[in-house]
């Protein structure tokens, strides 16, 4: 299985962002990818008065991607996009997964909000716009178990745990738009992280560079194998990288250190 990881710098002009999307998608094809991850936000990262109007899951978004991932006949994990929520003041925060057909085989709503508030440095509250997700989500993209996640997940290990416990997971995906100043201290560590404890690959798209309102993402994408170790990463800027995930390793890493089987703890 080869999964690309790509990094793109969406801003508030969404056919602009989605025309970018699609080239990063064709590079991942060409290269020889059977699946290729999207950032978070993938359709629109600006300011809220010029948001699209949100949208089902056959709106815009989702059937431009449809469409590419039949095109190309890759498996896609469109990043996340802003999908019509419960309410008209708050939307979910989306990640799609289409498969080599352009069917959609899975969806996941980010559960965990960004309600962070740094005096002098950052305030933002997700969960003002954004109405959380509950149910984890593993998909079968053919024969590995894929198990998603959105950004600000990546705090809360619990999610993956289950994903790779109960759902089986062996590789975890995370379409991001880290903060810059976060980002420099935590990021590459907590992937690393969640790669370890759970004995998973690890596929991680981030955002990258200036976006309006005054926002800068992190990027440095990464594939990070069930060892902890950075297989690649894409450096700054838009761009991309292509690895092939190594599924004998997995079994080997997981058959030499049984950590996962030689759990105490489970959840009540």
């Amino acid at each position: 299985m080869r999964v690309a990881v790509c990094q793109l710098n969406a801003r508030d002009d969404r056919a602009a962002n989605l025309a970018a999307a699609e080239t990063l998608l064709e590079r991942a094809a060409a290269a020889g990818a059977d699946l290729a991850v999207l950032p978070e936000y993938v359709d629109y990262l600006g300011r809220e008065a010029g948001m699209p109007t949100p949208e089902g899951v056959d709106g815009v978004v989702g059937t431009f991607f449809a469409e590419t991932a039949r095109r190309l006949g890759i498996w896609v994990i469109a990043g996340s996009f802003h999908e019509a929520g419960p309410d008209p003041d708050r939307t979910w925060n989306t990640s799609l997964v289409f498969d080599r057909t352009g069917a959609l085989a899975a969806g996941y709503r980010k559960i965990h909000l960004y309600d962070v508030e740094i005096p002098g440095r950052v305030s933002y509250r997700e969960s003002a716009t954004v109405a959380p997700g509950d149910q984890p989500v593993v998909v079968d993209v053919e024969g590995l178990r894929v198990g998603l996640s959105i950004c600000y997940d990546l705090r809360f290990p619990e999610l993956y745990r289950e994903l790779a416990t109960s759902g089986g997971a062996e590789l975890l995906v995370v379409p991001a738009a880290f903060m810059m100043h976060t980002g420099r201290d935590h990021w590459e560590i907590l992937l690393r992280a969640r790669a370890i404890e759970n004995q998973c690959f690890v596929a991680a798209a981030g955002q990258t560079g200036d976006h309006d309102p005054g926002r800068t993402c992190f990027g440095r994408s990464m594939v990070i194998d069930p060892w902890g170790t950075v297989l690649a990463q894409v450096p700054d800027g838009t761009g991309l990288t292509v690895v092939e995930l190594d599924l004998d390793r997995l079994r080997t890493i997981r058959a030499e250190l049984p950590s996962l089987a030689n759990r105490r703890l489970t959840p009540a």
